[in-house]
């Protein structure tokens, strides 16, 4: 049974930064595309960023573009999300996720796999 748990979350200022990790476990998936999704509270869970497998293409919402970075190290089994320049709205639970086949967008939306969340919360 393949698992995906995601993990990196903390409290940091604004202007800050954080590095989330989602570990793959009970398997590999390969030629699964993967990304991060983030859901802030009374809201619904919307697009961050995507990776294909082979890691050749990218994709980031508008709002995190040039301040955070998706990558991905298969041998390991692991989906990275370097954050930067974090704003308070950037607070949210941010979940990792996988599904078969490679992302085409920010409109992608995996249906396979899915982390249990780690939250973020940047203070102003």
């Amino acid at each position: 049974q393949v698992q995906l748990v995601d993990t990196g979350g903390g409290l940091v200022q604004a202007g800050g930064s954080l590095r989330l990790s989602c570990a793959v476990s009970g398997g590999t998936l390969s030629s699964y595309g993967m990304g991060w999704f983030r859901q802030a509270p009374g809201k619904e869970r919307q697009f961050v960023a995507a990776i294909t497998w082979s890691g050749d293409r990218t994709y980031y919402a508008d709002s995190v573009k040039g301040r955070f970075t998706i990558s991905r190290d298969n041998p390991k089994n692991m989906l990275y999300l370097q954050m930067n320049s974090l704003k308070p709205e950037d607070t949210a639970v941010y979940y990792c996720a996988a599904d078969f086949g490679d992302p085409y967008g920010t409109t992608w939306y995996p249906k396979d796999y899915w982390g249990q969340g780690t939250q973020v919360t940047v203070s102003s």
